[in-house]
């Protein structure tokens, strides 16, 4: 009589170079500006110091990680305060990328995250706009951004998504991703926001899904209590309308508002394009909401 003996598949173990990285930054209205009052980090993610290139009230800070991108068994946690009366503009010096994910790991090892939590105090203003991120064919990641705020502060933040490689003919096919987006208000959750890309589910082609689009990006804009009249609300609403109009996009950018919130999200296979448009909503939001004209960060154009 013959036993067949089933083996387990020999797979090596979690990466040992894996990067468990956090950072950890405060910032605070002082007599002399919004300063970084505090700082705590492990691992390769860092700032360097405040640019003011619109005077002290308004901090500008770029996250820097030396890697550039996110293998199998990274985790990245970026938490920001920030505090009182304080305002932050918070921006990448180039695109974040989810590299490929390895095969030969087990079930969950070969997980790439990052995890960013924003939290505003009172009349506290915080603008988050980092760079587009790429997730590779074949990549595993998981990407994670929670906004607590309340119902006097400010926050505008994007982000923008790029799938795959379409220019080099790398198609984003047989990859997962999955990114979760929240944000609440004095404790309540009112923007919840997850979708989740895997060879099991058709949302790359479906015409609810992505529809075939590599691109897809989201533009979040929380309006203090001086804008939270019905009324105001609809007229904002109308005049970012009309602005995506006149840029003949349309097509491939949808506007609504939530209980104060402006959802913003852009569909289409240009993530340059994508970030000119939210770019040009911005110059229009941020005198309303922060009553300064916008000033674009000097990275942007390096």
């Amino acid at each position: 009589m013959l036993t067949t003996v089933i083996t387990k598949p020999t797979l090596t173990a979690p990466p040992k170079n894996q990067w468990l990285a956090h950072l950890m930054l405060e910032f605070s209205d002082t007599s002399v500006g919004t300063q970084l009052t505090r700082t705590q980090r492990k691992g390769p993610l860092s700032v360097q110091k405040a640019f003011y290139p619109e005077g002290p009230d308004c901090a500008h800070i770029y996250l820097l990680h030396p890697p550039a991108g996110i293998v199998s068994g990274d985790e990245l946690r970026i938490g920001v305060s920030v505090k009182k009366n304080a305002h932050l503009l918070f921006t990448t010096p180039g695109a974040g990328r989810f590299y490929r994910a390895r095969e030969d790991l087990y079930i969950g090892d070969s997980q790439q995250t990052q995890i960013t939590q924003f939290d505003l105090e009172a009349q506290a203003r915080c603008e988050n706009f980092p760079q587009e991120t790429i997730v590779y064919e074949g990549a595993d990641g998981f990407n994670m951004i929670d906004i607590n705020l309340t119902s006097t502060s400010v926050y505008l933040g994007w982000d923008i998504t790029c799938l795959g490689l379409p220019d080099s003919e790398q198609s984003f096919i047989k990859g997962k991703y999955c990114q979760l987006n929240r944000l609440f208000c004095d404790g309540t959750l009112i923007y919840h926001d997850r979708i989740s890309l895997s060879p099991g589910n058709n949302l790359l082609t479906h015409p609810a899904g992505l529809a075939g689009n590599t691109v897809f990006a989201t533009f979040l804009a929380y309006a203090p209590e001086n804008l939270n009249t019905p009324a105001t609300r609809k007229d904002l609403v109308e005049r970012l309308r009309e602005k995506i109009t006149a840029e003949n996009a349309q097509q491939k950018v949808s506007i609504t508002e939530i209980n104060g919130l402006f959802v913003i999200r852009y569909l289409g296979h240009h993530a340059q394009e994508c970030k000119q448009l939210f770019i040009s909503l911005w110059q229009l939001l941020r005198p309303l909401l922060i009553g300064k004209t916008a000033i674009q960060p000097r990275i942007w154009h390096t």
